[in-house]
């Protein structure tokens, strides 16, 4: 007799806030993507001054190994990332779904959450943008929905906290 087919896990249902593309732009621009491109600049610029016979194979070099990757990663990250991370507040559960190159599912039953916390950090009050972060009893770690618009991390986090309230625990 053949096996039953396992269910798919389908996305969850809300999208991050449309604003979460230019947060995560930024953040790529700060961290990765600019000191490439710094980094390129100050060799050309060096090599143009001090050595300019290695212009002909420094600048190809430069534009592989650091311009390309830097710019490919600043356009892609972050539509990649819109295009994945999701979140829905069940009945039972918080489900969330995140990452890029690395993607992640995590459904957590509302009767092991323990704490919900909001974050705000400086670039995300600039887009009003905020974290929210589900604790629960797992050695799993957190659930982060990160994207939201203040307005709905604020609805979340009190959702959550009325729906975990709500669901009775595990009897132990």
């Amino acid at each position: 007799m053949p096996e039953p087919a396992t269910p798919l896990l389908r996305p969850p249902r809300h999208r991050v806030d449309p604003r979460a593309r230019r947060w995560w732009t930024l953040q790529a621009l700060l961290t990765l993507s600019g000191p490439m491109l710094l980094i390129a600049l100050v060799m050309a610029v060096l090599s143009i001054l001090f050595f300019p016979g290695a212009l002909p194979w420094l600048g190809p070099l430069l534009l592989v190994v650091l311009v390309v990757p830097a710019v490919g990663y600043l356009v892609v990250m972050p539509r990649w990332r819109y295009a994945v991370h999701a979140w829905e507040l069940g009945g039972r559960a918080v489900y969330a779904a995140g990452g890029w190159f690395w993607q992640k599912r995590r459904i957590a039953p509302l009767s092991r959450v323990q704490t919900v916390d909001t974050v705000r950090g400086p670039l995300q009050r600039r887009y009003g943008l905020a974290t929210v972060t589900v604790t629960t009893a797992s050695t799993a770690g957190d659930i982060k929905i990160a994207g939201l618009s203040d307005a709905d991390a604020e609805e979340l986090s009190r959702r959550i906290g009325e729906a975990a309230q709500d669901v009775p625990g595990d009897a132990a």
